[in-house]
């Protein structure tokens, strides 16, 4: 990443979102809206930028890394009537080419109803986070380990026993394996929270429940626009609310997790359904006066082609769990803070056993600052540690973002 065009994308970012809300509040507030409410556009950009990170700590599936990253939005909204829409967001980072990040069909069958459909590249269905990943939703700039951390895991490329699978500890940033694709590549975290999946998803809600099932052609680690082997992954989700400022949900998630290529190279045909990501998840929120208390557990299991001895140990489970706060201070001005832990189970090669990934612990303390309502400033500071591997096992990273929306 080239650092010093980072910076001036920053510096511009803060001169001109400042210089416009100390002289008038003269920034769009509120999402434009066209022809009487048939479209209606929104949008978001936010700038940051930390110490380098030679650890990769926080590198994302998208090969950047969340705490040096420039990041637009811009989300449409077409409603034809009252029960069809269309819905689609791009966004590009650090200037590179825009991606449609959703584009979906909304159908909204019953007026009367809290029923949709919707069918394309849908929103998340898994886990707490993933549904509030814009920087405006988040108090701190990092994410927790579960949605961002790569582990040494590919869809596309298996390794062919517990040493190989040892041998990557620590390099989900960049690793390669024996079987399949055979160019290095990023690995997969538990959940992505920079890439959605594509596929229908049925949601309906009440004032103290909501339900959402989705049927899509990736997995939670590795979403898919195309299919990539024989299987859909199958997700569901459940969120209660039995009194006011709590909110509890639960997830799950299974569907063939390794390509038909690595596959057929590691065992042959016919096998795809067999090598699938298991995940389930519970979240709990409480929100009263100025604080705000989230916790979330993760757990995911993948099971791979067995192919040479000492064969790993199946599944390779991954446990994520994350506790933030927020707290607000005076009007406009809030601190958070979250801890984090991500462990793997253990393997056994043929000189040890150990966690077939280096576990990584995350404490990360910021604060935000309100120029306007929807001009925030915040400002973190992020310690790492993981215990073992090949990459460095500590990473202090400072960081400061400027996130503006409408």
């Amino acid at each position: 990443m080239n650092s010093s065009r980072t910076i001036a994308r920053l510096t511009c970012l803060i001169v001109v979102c400042a210089g416009a809300a100390a002289h008038a509040q003269t920034l769009p507030s509120q999402p434009l809206v066209f022809g009487d409410g048939l479209l209606t556009v929104s949008g978001d950009a936010s700038a940051s930028f930390g110490r380098d990170d030679p650890g990769f700590f926080d590198y994302t599936d998208y090969d950047h890394s969340a705490l040096r990253l420039f990041r637009v939005d811009l989300t449409a909204s077409l409603k034809a009537n009252n029960h069809f829409s269309v819905l689609g967001q791009l966004r590009t980072e650090n200037g590179e080419h825009p991606e449609a990040y959703a584009f979906y069909l909304r159908i909204h069958p019953w007026t009367a109803r809290t029923v949709d459909i919707q069918i394309g590249r849908v929103p998340p269905t898994f886990g707490a986070f993933a549904r509030r990943t814009y920087a405006s939703d988040n108090p701190l700039i990092g994410y927790p380990l579960a949605y961002q951390y790569l582990t040494s895991l590919r869809a596309d490329a298996v390794p062919a026993n517990a040493d190989e699978l040892l041998s990557k500890r620590s390099l989900g940033w960049l690793t390669k394996y024996s079987i399949g694709n055979p160019s290095p590549d990023r690995g997969v975290p538990l959940v992505s929270a920079f890439r959605w999946d594509t596929g229908v998803q049925l949601h309906a809600g009440s004032p103290r429940a909501d339900a959402t099932v989705a049927v899509t052609t990736g997995t939670l680690s590795d979403p898919r626009v195309r299919d990539n082997n024989a299987g859909k992954q199958v997700a569901g989700r459940v969120e209660l609310r039995p009194i006011t400022g709590l909110v509890v949900g639960a997830s799950g998630a299974r569907g063939p997790f390794v390509s038909d290529a690595a596959a057929r190279l590691a065992v042959g045909d016919g096998h795809t359904a067999d090598f699938t990501q298991l995940a389930w998840g519970a979240d709990v929120e409480y929100s009263r006066d100025y604080y705000l208390v989230r916790v979330e557990s993760i757990v995911s299991d993948w099971r791979l082609p067995q192919v040479t001895a000492p064969l790993l140990t199946l599944p390779l489970r991954a446990v994520a769990n994350s506790v933030e706060g927020r707290y607000k201070i005076v009007p406009g001005l809030y601190a958070a803070a979250r801890f984090d832990h991500l462990g793997f189970s253990e393997i056994t090669g043929r000189s040890l056993t150990q966690p077939w990934d280096a576990p990584v612990t995350r404490v990360e303390i910021g604060a935000g600052y309100s120029l306007q309502r929807n001009l925030l400033v915040k400002v973190a500071y992020q310690r790492n540690r993981r215990d073992g591997g090949r990459l460095a096992t500590t990473g202090n990273l400072p960081a400061v973002q400027m996130m503006f929306w409408f």
